[in-house]
This record gives C-alpha cells, sequence and structure tokens, in this order.
C-alpha cells in the first residue's frame, strides 16, 4: 500500500519509513526537520518507492495534498519535549493536538480509513495502578504533553467513529536504539563526553522508568496493522515487561563507556515538573495479538550508546 508518516526523519520515524520501505510499500514522508535528521532518510531516499515532503503539519494545504493518494497514515510527528513543556506551552497544543487534527481532516479528505498514531504513556499521569493497563484510571495530567497526546487520541477514536475509520493508538514507554537523539542515555552520554569523571543526575536517580528497542517498537506496529479489529479505535500499550531504575540505566551506559563517574542528584523523587517517578505499563493486548520483545533494556541502553559513541554528529545536529 501507499503511506503517509508523518516525523519522517525523526527517530521513530525513519526507522519506521525503512521497514515499510523494505516490506515493499510506497511511503510519502513529511517532516519540517524541526528536529528530524536528513541523515535518518538516505537510504529512504535511494528508494524509488520514497518520496520527501518538507512542510508543516500546521500548513493544511501541504498535508492534504501529501495525503492524496495514500491508504494509510502513520503520524508520529510530534513536539516530545517533556522537561521544557512549560516554557513554551502552545507548542504542544500546536505541534501535537491541532497538527492531529490537521491529519486526521486530510485522512478524511482522501478516503483513508486508517491511521495509526504515537501517543505516550505519560497519557496515564502518575498511575495508582502498576503495572498500567490500556483501561486503566486516568488520573489529572501532569505533564502539557501528555495533555496534548491525549487530546490527540480522543480526536482520533472521534473520527474512528464518526467516518468508520481505523485508528491503531500506541502508547509508548520510551524508546531506545539506533538514531535515538532525545532523552536521558542521550543527556548522559553527551554529559559524559565532556567529563567522564563526573555526572549530574536530575531527581533522586531512583525513578524507575520502562524501556522498549526501536525494532521491537516497530514489530509492535506492524503487528497491529496485521491483526487488530478493521473497525475503530484500539489502543495497545508498547513496553517490555520490566523496569529500571535510573541509577540501573546509568551503570549500564557507564559499563559500557568503560567509565565510573562521581554522581550528584539534584534531589526529590522527579527530575522536572511532569516527570512522572514510575512507569511501567502492562502490554498483555499487544502480546496477545503474537507479539513479544526481543530485547530486554540493558540490550536497549547498551545498543543506544553503542550507536551514540559511532553517530556522535547527532549532538552537534540536536543543537
Amino acid at each position: 500500500m501507499k503511506c503517509l508518516v508523518t516525523g519522517a526523519a525523526g527517530f521513530i520515524g525513519s526507522s519506521l519509513v525503512d521497514r515499510l520501505l523494505a516490506d515493499g510499500h510506497a511511503v510519502v514522508g513529511f517532516d519540517n526537520f524541526s528536529t528530524g535528521q536528513e541523515r535518518f532518510l538516505a537510504q529512504a531516499q535511494q528508494h524509488p518507492g520514497f518520496q520527501l515532503v518538507r512542510a508543516d503539519l500546521l500548513d493544511e494545504a501541504a498535508v492534504e495534498s501529501a495525503a492524496k493518494g495514500c491508504e494509510m497514515v502513520f503520524h508520529l510527528a510530534a513536539n516530545a519535549d517533556v522537561r521544557f513543556g512549560l516554557a513554551h506551552p502552545r507548542r504542544d497544543l500546536e505541534q501535537n493536538t491541532i497538527a492531529t487534527f490537521n491529519v486526521l481532516e486530510a485522512a478524511r479528505k482522501a478516503g483513508i480509513k486508517r491511521i495509526a498514531f504515537s501517543s505516550t504513556g505519560s497519557v496515564y499521569g502518575e498511575a495508582k495502578q502498576i503495572p498500567t493497563p490500556e483501561d486503566g484510571h486516568f488520573p489529572l495530567q501532569t505533564s502539557l504533553y501528555g495533555a496534548s497526546k491525549l487530546a490527540g487520541e480522543g480526536l482520533i477514536s472521534a473520527y474512528c467513529e464518526g467516518f468508520g475509520m481505523q485508528g491503531l493508538i500506541f502508547r509508548f514507554v520510551s524508546i531506545l536504539g539506533e538514531r535515538y537523539t532525545h532523552g536521558h542515555v542521550f543527556d548522559f552520554y553527551r554529559q559524559l563526553s565532556t567529563d567522564p569523571s563526573a555526572l549530574k543526575v536530575l531527581g533522586n536517580g531512583k525513578q524507575r522508568k520502562s524501556y522498549l528497542y526501536i525494532q521491537d517498537c516497530i514489530d509492535a506496529i506492524f503487528t497491529a496493522m496485521q491483526r487488530a479489529p478493521e473497525r475503530g479505535a484500539h489502543v495497545y500499550n508498547l513496553g517490555v515487561d520490566a523496569y529500571v531504575e535510573v541509577n540501573d540505566s546509568i551503570a549500564v551506559i557507564c559499563k559500557t563507556l568503560g567509565v565510573q563517574p562521581q554522581l550528584s542528584y539534584t534531589g526529590g523523587e522527579r527530575g522536572w515538573v511532569g516527570d512522572n517517578p514510575f512507569i511501567f505499563l502492562d502490554t498483555a493486548k499487544i502480546r496477545a495479538l503474537g507479539w513479544s520483545p526481543k530485547c530486554d533494556i540493558a540490550q536497549g541502553v547498551e545498543k543506544t550508546v553503542r550507536y551514540l559513541q559511532a553517530n556522535e554528529w547527532v549532538f552537534d545536529a540536536r543543537h
């Protein structure tokens, strides 16, 4: 089929583009390159089935033009900067919620009946039920990012109900692996590259988090594409059946780099406003479709560090 992928030059988006092309699908990649990297699409741009559109999702005409002739949309473009969301409150609304509405409208006008959406485990806020299932209680939102993603989910489910679409909503834990350019491994590696003797950690290092390797994430998306019910909105948690403390992740990073820094902590159980101190999702629903991850958290962290070692250009590219 022919697919539209928004955020195509991003970490997850470019990985999905490569997999779709390898499976014989044609891809229209859409990206404004605010954080996406051209080099991530180097392989795709050599493929005759790939077309790149350089535009912003707030440009409704550009989105509608890109969607024409497509049969499925993978909407991955978003502002994912949870930590600094309060410094730019409108950014999450525009790039996450309004952009999602524009994608849905473009899909409706183009007659597209299938959309996959990258949501987040952050929509659960500070969940009372651990591991957290898809139908778990929703507390008050603690980040603008989570709130904007939840609004996007609501729009998708309403469009599915109103216009007979299929929506695949994926609530991710943090994703790790090749092309990773945002998050704790990235930040810690950059610190240690500058000074391997010291590492500053936001919070107390005891925050408990779960992570998923990028290729396992793509496998899960493909599994849902092939096996989810054809109509309506369907929510799937994506993660592994484990979690680690930030300190555990630091230990893997340091072992991989061969360093023993002195750790210092800013204190408290949260690194910043909206930082959930415990994220662990119940993934029984996606596993029931036949998916299971192949890579554990420690392996994912190590693969990420190895990628950053071999691709230090990403640090300059993300300034």
